[in-house]
């Protein structure tokens, strides 16, 4: 689970829009940069080179 507060200061490094946070896949999702960034034990890794891009599937066994 993400700290609500730090969901609503959180933005997309790419497109400075806000994130969706997808509890199962553990990641925040940019809509407007069609990207996820991922959270590794419970922190936010905010670099567009380890975001996934939406079109392809969540990587298995990552972090």
């Amino acid at each position: 689970m993400i700290d609500e507060k730090l969901l609503d200061i959180l933005v997309c490094p790419v497109t400075r829009t806000r994130l969706r946070y997808d509890e199962a896949a553990q990641e925040l999702i940019s809509e407007a940069a069609g990207l996820a960034y991922p959270i590794r034990d419970g922190v936010p890794v905010m670099l567009p080179d380890e975001a996934r891009h939406l079109a392809s599937p969540p990587a298995c066994g990552r972090g």
